[in-house]
């Protein structure tokens, strides 16, 4: 029993955050619609165009609104009420929605469109993730956030899993114009939460929001390999090893389009499975480590995912694959939450987005790329060997990040936080 009480779900941060359980149960209905949209657009892309460059370039298109907007929100997150940011993003996320609605109850509804909402949503991701990741140390104890990494990925989990199934079966036999209807909806709960939460000022003698304030965070960022670990490791796993806008293309092959959603969820059931059982997480101190090698199993999963010539067989290997991203996740966001002064956390979050984003949205192009020059099959078994071969030599480069302990990052960031604070007030 004390064993299965181990390896149990913390729902402590549910329990003792009022403003945490308001954010996790809006994100957790909204987000659902939001992951009903995150299918519904590529596969919509690949009706109007059956080509699998063009659901890779929307990648691209996400990327750079993003790369460059995640700076910025990271400036203002440390600067600004962060729950101000959340409402504003809020509201323009819900607009871009109701334009894809718009545009899928046209006759011929028109491919920029798509490119264009999804680089405004990509846009405005960038702008509030800074805000919602330095929030969430300011409303749940530091102790507690390995319990609040797995419950953001049950969040996440639940949508993943059940929208794109749902999603699917709706493009496939409704239209893409029920689905967008259905991500509209979700967004009153994430907007009655957001506009429900205490304030979150910002901390003593923030820096304001410029462009030296960027370059600060910027530069602490890269004077830490810890931090550099968790980035590279995972842009390298998602930029090779991410084929979902190759996932159209392969329902179809596998004679199943109606099911595209399936291959989505199977990552999510992976992850859910290894959220379900992550309370061991706490009793590891060695993250690095553990982050590297979840980034290895990722690899080696997309790899025989790709030889799989049986759906069923292939998505098992994506719920193993699924399983090793979460386990990545977990670690990368307890070393995040756990090691960052309150003073650069909206700054180093943006960095954050940049790097977990990165990787998919590039890998998508990438991924679209080689399968247009050679095949869907070989686009993802090189994808997969060349995520195990970077791993392994970023391991070897970066020593520091495979020996980081967890116990000493977090006594650093309070001996950072409290020196801060003493000079602020003086």
């Amino acid at each position: 029993m004390s064993f299965l009480k181990n390896l149990a779900l913390d729902i402590t941060p549910l329990k003792v955050s009022r403003d945490y359980r308001l954010l996790f149960i809006g994100q957790l209905i909204s987000f659902f619609g939001t992951m009903m949209t995150f299918i519904v657009v590529p596969v919509q892309m690949f009706q109007l165009t059956n080509s699998s460059l063009y659901v890779g370039l929307l990648g691209v298109a996400e990327f750079v609104p993003m790369f460059f907007l995640a700076f910025i929100g990271g400036a203002l997150a440390d600067s600004v009420d962060r729950r101000k940011m959340l409402r504003l993003t809020e509201v323009g996320q819900t607009i871009t929605v109701a334009i894809l609605l718009i545009n899928a109850l046209l006759p011929d509804p028109h491919i920029w469109v798509l490119f264009v909402a999804v680089a405004f949503h990509a846009g405005l991701a960038g702008l509030q993730r800074p805000s919602f990741e330095a929030l969430i140390p300011k409303i749940v104890p530091l102790e507690l956030m390995p319990a609040v990494a797995s419950l953001n990925a049950i969040r996440f989990e639940f949508g993943f899993i059940l929208a794109p199934i749902l999603g699917g079966v709706i493009i496939a036999n409704y239209g893409a114009f029920l689905a967008y209807s259905i991500d509209l909806v979700t967004f009153a709960a994430s907007l009655t939460a957001v506009w429900l939460i205490r304030a979150v000022p910002p901390p003593p003698g923030a820096d304001r929001p410029n462009l030296e304030s960027i370059k600060k965070g910027f530069k602490y960022a890269m004077s830490r390999e810890e931090l550099i670990g968790t980035y590279v490791i995972d842009i390298n796993a998602m930029f090779f090893g991410m084929p979902k806008a190759l996932f159209p293309a392969l329902a179809v092959a596998f004679g199943a389009a109606s099911s595209v959603g399936l291959f989505y969820s199977a990552i999510a059931v992976g992850a859910l499975v290894a959220t379900f059982t992550s309370r061991w997480a706490q009793w590891v101190h060695r993250h690095g480590l553990a982050v590297t090698l979840a980034a290895g199993g990722w690899g080696a999963a997309i790899t025989f995912f790709g030889f799989s010539n049986s759906l069923y067989l292939a998505l098992f290997f994506l719920a193993v694959a699924g399983y090793c991203d979460m386990i990545s996740g977990i670690f990368r966001q307890t070393i995040w939450n756990q090691t960052v002064p309150d003073r650069f956390r909206g700054r180093l979050a943006g960095i954050e987005m940049i790097s977990f984003l990165t990787g998919p949205m590039l890998g998508d192009a990438e991924s679209g790329i080689v399968a247009y020059f050679t095949d869907v099959k070989t686009s993802i078994v090189s994808g997969g060997i060349l995520t195990v071969i970077g791993t392994i030599v970023l391991a070897i480069l970066l020593p520091k990040f495979m020996k980081y302990d967890g116990r000493d990052g977090l006594k650093q960031k309070e001996i950072e936080d409290a020196k801060h604070e003493g000079s602020a007030q003086r």
